[in-house]
């Protein structure tokens, strides 16, 4: 089979000062622990899938459980850790930044060191911050900032919400986050006010692309929510762009492009969170010949990604 030359626009890393702090304040993942992680084991990864490069970002749950301060220290600190994995690594890895969000002011100035002066190829949000969700105006000044630079933004699941059930919070609670966000950004009208902010969803969209139609009937139903034709809701859902990861099901990678179109898809591993067998098994969906065409295939694995990071061209 021809070589696809991946671009993974979901792949972790989970910097050992960060796991120490992230763990001593309780505020681990979902699953309780962090996988084992190095920039080997993720090299290694990469080669045995056909991945060329991988976009890299700290994993959940970000900064934001810092206190204000620390969590500028700490963003500062990933950032120039991701930097020096780019530098040591240019043609295999590239890096979002991550950004400290207590304070709007506080967050442009990360953005603009990680971008003008680390180089990093985008940005890390996730899907909300203390209950608020992105799309919310108290978000407005670092959204004016991404729409100026025309940011490639790759977005995360929060946290996993309590939901009474056993399950961890990543196997369900994750994609319904996604699925919250991005409708805020749609319905509250942040994607018409900022429209060259180039969004990633994660795990294709969460329930998004299946709620299509649930989206413009419910204004029908309650005065509180904007009346938007079906058509422009189609229109906003292919405003985003969507990865892969841990969503590499035939039926869901099908559904998901007969509403966005496979023009808006980008491969993604969820490395080291999914572990290596998953990243398997996804690859080998995504290359089965009676599942996608070669140029679909050739599209999500790579093409699609160059338009975001035409440096891996």
């Amino acid at each position: 089979m021809v070589s696809q030359r991946r671009i993974d626009s979901h792949h972790h890393i989970v910097p050992p000062f960060y796991e120490e702090a992230a763990m001593a304040a309780g505020s681990g993942p979902t699953r309780g622990k962090f996988p084992t992680w190095s920039l080997q084991r993720g090299i290694d990864l990469m080669d045995a899938n056909d991945i060329q490069a991988s976009i890299a970002s700290v994993s959940f749950p970000g900064v934001h459980f810092f206190s204000p301060s620390k969590a500028r220290a700490m963003a500062r600190r990933c950032n120039e850790f991701a930097a020096d994995l780019v530098s040591r690594s240019a043609t295999r890895y590239g890096a979002f930044a991550t950004v400290p969000m207590h304070n709007p002011k506080h967050a442009v100035e990360e953005i603009d060191y990680a971008l003008d002066q680390l180089k990093l190829d985008g940005i890390c949000l996730f899907t909300s911050y203390a209950e608020t969700y992105l799309g919310d105006k108290s978000f407005d000044p670092v959204m004016k900032e991404l729409n100026r630079r025309k940011a490639v933004v790759y977005t995360h699941p929060a946290h996993g919400r309590e939901s009474g059930l056993a399950y961890p919070g990543f196997m369900l609670e994750y994609t319904f986050d996604t699925t919250r966000a991005a409708a805020n950004l749609m319905f509250s009208g942040a994607i018409e006010r900022f429209p060259d902010v180039q969004i990633i969803l994660s795990h294709a969209g969460g329930a998004l692309p299946y709620l299509a139609w649930r989206l413009h009937v419910a204004s029908a139903i309650s005065s509180r929510i904007p009346e938007w034709s079906y058509a422009k809701v189609l229109k906003g859902l292919r405003h985003f762009w969507y990865d892969t990861a841990l969503s590499g099901g035939p039926q869901q990678l099908d559904f998901l492009m007969s509403v966005v179109g496979p023009e808006r898809v980008v491969f993604g591993s969820d490395w080291p969170f999914g572990t290596a067998p998953v990243v398997k098994e996804m690859v080998a969906n995504l290359s089965s010949p009676g599942f996608l065409t070669a140029k679909k295939r050739a599209a999500i694995s790579r093409g699609n990604a160059l338009a975001l990071f035409p440096r891996f061209a």
